[in-house]
C-alpha cells in the first residue's frame, strides 16, 4: 500500500483554508488566483526586470494587474539551481524601490509578496507594504524569519526544500519522496503554529532539491498534500522539468505549462505562481467552467 493511500485511509480530505488575513484585508482563496513573479535579479533563469528601472518594473506590474494577477511576488534574489547568494544589503537595494513604487501605485488593490528567506529583508519589506512572505527555504536556512511572520502576523508560503541554490542538485535524493516532503510540512506546520502563525500556505518546491522525474511524481500526487488542511501554491512556471524532457528552452513551453497548471488546478491548487498572467488566468476560467459544467 502507497504512501499516498494510507494517508487518505486515514485523515481523507479536510475542508482547506478559503482566507488569508494580510494585515487587516482578507485574501480569498475560494476561487484560484495568480501570483505574478516580477523577478528583479539579473541572473534569473526567466525574464528578468531591471530593478534601477522603476518605470519599467511599474509597466510589468500594471500589466500583470490588468490581466488578473491577484498577487505581485517581488523576489532581489536568484534561487536557481547553481545560482550565486549575494549580500542582505544587495538583495535589498534591488527590492527597496520597486516594493515601494508598487505599493504606492497598486498597494490598495492587490497583494504584495516577497520572495526572500532572510529574515531582515522580510522584515524591512513589510514595514515597506509586502502583505505576504514567500519563503523558498521553509524556514531553514534563516530560522529568525519565522519570528518575523510571527510579529508581524503576516501569512507565510512554506515552500518544501533540502538546500541552498548553490548546492540542492546534489540533495535531491529520497526513499520514498511523497512521505518525505508530507513529513516535512507536518513538522514544519507544527512549529510554525507553536509561534502563533495562522495563515500558511504550503508550496511542494517544483525544481528545489528534486531530480526531473520527482518534480512529474510530485505533480501527479500533489492532492496528498491537501490533507495539511493549508492553501496550496503550485510555483511550476517555465521550469526546468518541462523544457529539458521537451528538449526545448523556457520560452518554448507555455502551451506545456498551461496544461499542467490545469492538472494543479484540478489537484486542488488554490495559487498559481506564473510568469505569464494572461494565460494563467485563462486557465482558471476555462477550470472553473469545466468543474461546472
Amino acid at each position: 500500500m502507497t504512501f499516498e493511500t494510507k494517508l487518505k485511509m486515514s485523515e481523507g480530505i479536510r475542508p482547506v483554508q478559503t482566507t488569508l488575513n494580510c494585515r487587516g484585508r482578507l485574501l480569498d482563496l475560494k476561487r484560484p488566483v495568480v501570483m505574478a513573479i516580477i523577478n528583479l535579479s539579473p541572473d534569473s533563469f526567466y525574464h528578468s526586470l531591471d530593478f534601477k528601472r522603476t518605470d519599467e518594473v511599474l509597466k510589468h506590474a500594471e500589466k500583470a494587474v490588468k490581466e488578473g494577477a491577484a498577487i505581485l511576488d517581488l523576489g532581489g534574489l536568484s534561487t536557481r539551481p547553481g545560482s550565486r547568494q549575494i549580500p542582505v544589503e544587495e538583495e535589498w537595494n534591488r527590492l527597496e524601490e520597486p516594493l515601494r513604487a508598487i505599493g504606492r501605485e497598486y498597494g490598495a488593490d492587490i497583494f504584495i509578496s516577497v520572495d526572500t528567506y532572510r529574515a531582515e529583508v522580510a522584515k524591512r519589506a513589510i514595514h515597506c507594504g509586502a502583505d505576504v512572505v514567500n519563503d523558498i527555504s521553509g524556514g531553514l536556512f534563516d530560522p529568525l524569519i519565522w519570528e518575523v511572520v510571527s510579529e508581524e502576523r503576516v501569512p507565510y508560503v512554506l515552500m518544501h526544500n533540502k538546500a541552498k541554490p548553490e548546492v540542492m542538485v546534489r540533495h535531491a535524493h529520497y526513499d520514498d519522496l511523497m512521505a518525505e516532503v508530507y513529513a516535512f510540512f507536518t513538522n514544519r506546520l507544527h512549529l510554525l503554529r507553536e509561534k502563533g502563525v495562522k495563515d500558511i500556505v504550503i508550496d511542494p518546491g517544483f525544481g528545489f532539491s528534486k531530480t526531473i522525474q520527482h518534480n512529474f511524481e510530485l505533480l501527479k500526487k500533489v492532492e496528498t498534500f491537501l490533507t495539511l488542511n493549508c492553501p496550496m501554491m503550485v510555483g511550476i512556471s517555465r521550469k526546468t522539468f518541462m523544457y529539458k524532457t521537451l528538449g526545448a528552452e523556457p520560452e518554448d513551453v507555455l502551451a506545456v505549462n498551461t496544461a499542467l497548471h490545469f492538472k494543479a488546478l484540478e489537484s486542488g491548487a488554490s495559487i498559481l505562481r506564473v510568469h505569464d498572467v494572461k494565460e494563467a488566468v485563462q486557465c482558471i476560467r476555462i477550470f472553473e467552467a469545466y468543474q461546472n459544467a
